[in-house]
C-alpha cells in the first residue's frame, strides 16, 4: 500500500509539473493553447491527488473520471481552436 501512495504521489507530482512547463510557456507566448494545457495537466494532478487522498484505488467511480474528462474536453478544444483560427 506504501508503493502505491509512493506512484500516486509520483504521478500527481508530474501532471502538476507539466502543468506549471506549460503555464510558462503561455507566460512567454500569450498562446491560449498552452494555457488550455496548463489548466488540464492541473486537473489531471488533482484527480490523481483526489484518489490517492481517498484511498480509492477502484477507479470505477464516476467522480474518479469527471475531472478528466473536462481535462481532455479542454485538451480537445483548445486544439481545435488553434486550428481554426485563421492567420
Amino acid at each position: 500500500m506504501l508503493l502505491a501512495h509512493f506512484l500516486a504521489g509520483a504521478v500527481t507530482l508530474g501532471f502538476l509539473l507539466a502543468g506549471l512547463f506549460f503555464l510558462r510557456f503561455w507566460r512567454r507566448t500569450g498562446d491560449e493553447l498552452f494555457f488550455s494545457f496548463a489548466i488540464a495537466f492541473a486537473l489531471l494532478g488533482l484527480a490523481q491527488g483526489a484518489i490517492m487522498l481517498a484511498n480509492s484505488y477502484l477507479e470505477e467511480r464516476a467522480w474518479a473520471y469527471l475531472p478528466r474528462l473536462v481535462a481532455f474536453a479542454l485538451i480537445i478544444l483548445a486544439i481545435g481552436r488553434k486550428n481554426r483560427r485563421v492567420r
